[in-house]
């Protein structure tokens, strides 16, 4: 499993409970502390760079795009959609970790499982996979839809009250499905690829520490594992992310006309936009995940009598 003691070393699982607790607290923290970089690469994956007031076209560096936004618009401004993104981060992660855990114990075969062996990497990172299919269909593309529409709309229009302001608007507009759930397919394929390579990667990177004698459970190691998992999947599923960002804009644009302004704009480096911003956040995430998700099942445990 990927939280506690139990990924790969034969300790007790952590109920499915507890795990769905742990990743939404895990979820909850983590996107709370990373969300100004999730902004600045939101903003420069709409419009190709950040933008001002004006509508001049300025920097792509994260740091003077946060540091610009703060100044010029306050900082306030760095968090519009923030609360959309905690909430749903905190699902999303929630329905992760426990799907993970899940599947990857029904992956396991039942004399590694009474043996306590590892999984495999391909297995682990089919467990991921199949994990991201269920988050980004119950959790991760309606948040994302959200948090991208209220991005684009304070550069924009200016029309959305808040988060629930902008679902019934939306909704009214286009529809629940479209107003939820557009973008799905890219975002679905983000999700296995991202899932799939975090958490596959994380947890094979814990089974092999533990096979070395080296123990990964610590606060320090559980965030330079996820540090590492998270640059993995952030080079690989880039892409992704960027064509869903762009078809989640507040107005309607599907993913193939996404796809063809990505390209007419900056050809196929276009599909790294953000990356810079992705990495920064997304190294960082991975770290504060699952050192707090580690934590929060130990804390957990311990007020369970575990």
């Amino acid at each position: 499993m990927v939280g506690g003691d139990s990924s790969g070393g034969g300790g007790k699982p952590p109920s499915p409970l507890m795990s769905l607790a742990a990743g939404g607290i895990a979820g909850g923290v983590e996107s709370a502390c990373t969300y100004p970089f999730e902004f600045a690469k939101t903003r420069v994956q709409l419009y190709g760079h950040d933008v001002s007031a004006d509508g001049r076209r300025l920097s792509r560096n994260p740091f003077r795009i946060v540091a610009r936004v703060a100044r010029d618009e306050g900082l306030g401004a760095l968090y519009r959609g923030c609360s959309t993104m905690v909430v749903g981060s905190a699902a999303k992660d929630a329905v992760r970790f426990v799907a993970f855990d899940a599947i990857r114990a029904a992956l396991l075969p039942p004399e590694e499982e009474n043996g306590g062996k590892a999984l495999s990497p391909a297995r682990s990172v089919a467990a991921g996979m199949a994990a991201g299919v269920v988050a980004s269909t119950l959790a991760v593309t309606p948040a994302e839809r959200v948090k991208t529409a209220l991005i684009d709309d304070a550069r924009t229009t200016r029309r959305f009250a808040g988060a629930w302001d902008c679902i019934a608007t939306l909704a009214r507009e286009q529809g629940v499905r479209r107003a939820l759930w557009r973008g799905y397919v890219t975002t679905t394929l983000k999700q296995i690829g991202a899932t799939g390579f975090r958490f596959g990667s994380y947890s094979t990177i814990k089974d092999m520490e533990r096979a070395r004698g080296i123990n990964p459970d610590g606060a320090a190691m559980s965030f330079a594992n996820g540090a590492v998992a998270g640059t993995i999947t952030t080079l690989l599923t880039q892409p992704f992310d960027t064509v869903k960002t762009k078809a989640q804009q507040a107005r309607v644009v599907g993913t193939m006309e996404s796809v063809r302004t990505i390209l007419a704009e900056d050809g196929i480096r276009g599909f790294w936009r953000g990356t810079v911003m992705r990495l920064g956040r997304t190294v960082m995430a991975g770290g504060i995940l699952f050192t707090a998700n580690e934590q929060a099942l130990k804390m957990l445990k311990a007020l369970s009598g575990q």
